[in-house]
């Protein structure tokens, strides 16, 4: 076994654009909550810092709103002029430990809330989301074609504040996953209706970016849906097609994910999520939605039971189809999963709860043994407290958790 360690790709360095990568791990964009006002924190500079410091190749920093109306919360990133210098502090303390720094781009489309966006919520379609819940009202045309501009201006953005990488966030439900999902675009003109009307604001979106990735140097991922996870979403083989688009654009590497936020939110994630863990930390400001979850939050959100690379066979499938870098992401608690994915022809994985668990994880991967495990036990407390308060594993929070909680959480376990 000491033989396929020393045979593994693992920890060779892999050039993602103009970057080279000093091994083919990456942190995730999961959201970590720690932003304000829209903007950087020092706890966001010390996790980042953690991360790579524990031997990431790439840490990427999670989802930065294109524009103001694209921001679900006020923790999260808006990626303007004004918060370059902050986000710059950011990436030299990244780039000093030894690591590359992203930055995941994209829109939140139908959810959000007026005092968050600043405007009345869009999205691909005019209707109601329930998992705001909001009234959205749909796109103009000439918004669709700002929108995109507002990509590509982001990305010069991303790279005045040191990124090496942008990831444009085309899966999970958001805008662009709208305007692609049957689900949620039920528009009759030329972005709705066939599968390449669908695909046009992505396109749109994409030449942006290309256009000044080309400019600046800076590496692109997409994140793409492999399926919506529900029958009236996009399926395998609608995918696959969209992601053999995407290969046309020449972007540096695709990030293969499923799961759709506001429909089937444990699909993109898998686990069993702690719904009263999850209400006693949402603010009484939201106090209906905390109620409704407390009350009904197993019989609302779909839950799944946990299995490492829970995503690998389904990924299979375009890594059959596509020539293009892929990168692996889903249940990576390992380093024997991690040797799977790497065997079955992925250049590169991301992890994220592995990394809240444990900054230093893929320093222990490198130093240890084929049995190297995470101690992440999928209790999925990190999840259920990350859109009301910082992202936090159970094992190593801060502050108290109160017995009722950990009640729950160890029925999880």
């Amino acid at each position: 076994m000491e033989k396929d360690l020393k045979e593994s790709k693992l920890f060779t360095p892999y050039r993602l654009g103009h970057v080279t990568l000093r091994n083919r791990t990456i942190r995730s964009a999961a959201f970590e909550s720690m932003g304000k006002d829209f903007g950087p924190t020092q706890q966001l500079k010390d996790y980042h810092v953690s991360v790579a410091r524990g031997g990431v190749g790439m840490t990427t920093l999670a989802y930065a709103a294109v524009n103001r109306s694209g921001l679900s919360f006020n923790k999260q990133l808006w990626l303007r002029p004004e918060i370059v210098p902050g986000l710059k502090d950011i990436t030299d303390a990244i780039h000093a430990e030894g690591a590359a720094a992203g930055i995941q781009i994209g829109h939140c489309g139908n959810m959000t809330h007026w005092s968050t966006a600043g405007c009345f919520p869009v999205g691909a379609s005019t209707g109601f989301n329930l998992y705001s819940p909001t009234f959205v009202r749909g796109m103009r045309r000439s918004e669709c074609v700002e929108f995109a501009k507002d990509f590509g201006r982001a990305v010069y953005t991303a790279h005045e504040a040191g990124f090496d990488s942008v990831e444009v966030h085309a899966g999970h439900g958001y805008l662009i996953s709208q305007f692609l999902s049957p689900y949620t675009n039920h528009r009759h003109d030329e972005y709705g209706g066939s599968l390449a009307n669908r695909m046009r604001f992505m396109n749109m979106c994409l030449e942006e970016v290309m256009e000044a990735a080309a400019k600046t140097g800076t590496a692109v991922l997409v994140k793409h849906n492999m399926e919506d996870g529900f029958k009236r979403g996009i399926q395998i083989p609608e995918s696959i097609e969209i992601a053999k688009q995407i290969e046309k654009f020449g972007v540096d590497g695709i990030v293969l994910t499923s799961g759709f936020v506001s429909k089937a939110p444990m699909a993109v994630m898998r686990g069993r999520i702690p719904t009263k863990t999850m209400s006693y930390y949402m603010p009484w400001s939201s106090w209906p939605q905390k109620i409704v979850v407390n009350l009904f939050g197993n019989m609302m959100i779909r839950q799944y039971d946990f299995e490492e690379c829970y995503f690998l066979e389904n990924a299979k499938k375009f890594r059959a189809e596509l020539k293009c870098p892929l990168v692996y992401v889903g249940g990576l608690i390992s380093r024997a999963g991690i040797e799977r994915v790497l065997d079955a022809g992925f250049e590169m994985v991301q992890m994220a709860r592995a990394l809240v668990n444990d900054p230093a994880f893929v320093n222990k991967l490198r130093d240890g043994d084929i049995n190297t495990r995470s101690g992440c036990d999928h209790r999925d407390y990190c999840m259920a407290r990350m859109y009301s308060v910082d992202m936090q594993c159970c094992h190593n929070c801060k502050e108290h958790i109160p017995d009722r909680l950990w009640k729950e959480l160890n029925k999880i376990k």
